[in-house]
């Protein structure tokens, strides 16, 4: 599939863009605390990390003792990623891959982790069952992504909605933070689900400083920035951004607190 091909250089070098390190320091504490609640990781395990990003959940694994492969899609992200374990003191095996195409044994991992990552793989249906194959039974798969209703999944859908379909393969990333979506995804797998909900507060000094960080740091805004300055439409999409905030502002300061939903699905495996 030249096109699967294709998109997957894009994600990559989407996710290079930017500093992600910058916005994975404001998801770093709710999102990776109810994750790992859920996961229940102990000292000898083997864990999993999907689309590790800079290491918000491995690390902490790691520090629980776990034996932790972080696994990601982009490189790049892997040198913000060792210095942050080195600082730490602890030991993740950092693999270059594809959630889609997980280059590991099946029943490998005692857990399968992922925070805000596999949601961004375009084949939900084959990550899903990827995930169930490196799990070993009595093994737990827990992610967390946003709803399609949080501000974030509003953020992707605004951007979305400037830019070129994306391919007919390639499922919203937010529909992992559908509970009926996730079901389907595991119907056919040997799992249990459980479901909650968490909030993560984006705090910024106001809504146009968060677009401008959205802009500057998060790459599929940067890359959306870049293509739509040059189709002249930049402006009008970064104004629907600045409105999004505003109109979820919490804050009664002059500042910005926005909370975005997030689902942690478990999948007990059997």
């Amino acid at each position: 599939m030249p096109a699967l091909a294709d998109l997957k250089q894009v994600h990559r070098a989407t996710w290079a863009a930017g500093t992600y390190a910058a916005v994975a320091a404001m998801i770093d504490e709710s999102p990776p605390r109810d994750l790992l609640t859920q996961a229940g990781v102990r000292p000898g395990q083997e864990v999993l990390d999907v689309a590790t990003g800079t290491g918000n959940v491995a690390l902490r694994a790691a520090e629980a003792g776990a034996h932790v492969v972080g696994l990601d899609l982009t490189p790049a992200l892997f040198a913000a990623a060792r210095r942050r374990a080195a600082e730490r003191g602890v030991h993740v095996d950092w693999v270059e891959g594809d959630a889609e195409e997980l280059p590991f044994a099946a029943a490998r991992f005692d857990r399968v982790l992922s925070a805000f990552g596999v949601q961004f793989a375009p084949r939900h249906d084959i990550t899903a069952a990827e995930l169930v194959r490196v799990c070993r039974p009595g093994g737990r798969i827990v992610v967390v992504n946003w709803t399609p209703d949080s501000a974030i999944g509003e953020l992707l859908r605004t951007i979305g909605g400037y830019m070129p379909a994306p391919p007919a393969f390639a499922s919203p990333p937010p529909l992992w933070g559908s509970e009926e979506h996730v079901r389907r995804l595991f119907a056919g797998s040997p799992v249990d689900l459980e479901f909650m909900r968490g909030h993560n507060p984006w705090r910024f000094d106001s809504p146009e400083h968060f677009a401008g960080f959205f802009e500057t740091h998060y790459g599929p805004t940067l890359k959306a920035r870049e293509r739509l300055e040059s189709e002249g439409t930049w402006d009008a999409c970064r104004g629907d951004m600045v409105a999004l905030a505003q109109r979820r502002n919490q804050a009664t300061d002059g500042s910005l607190l926005m909370p975005a939903e997030y689902l942690v699905a478990t999948a007990y495996v059997g």
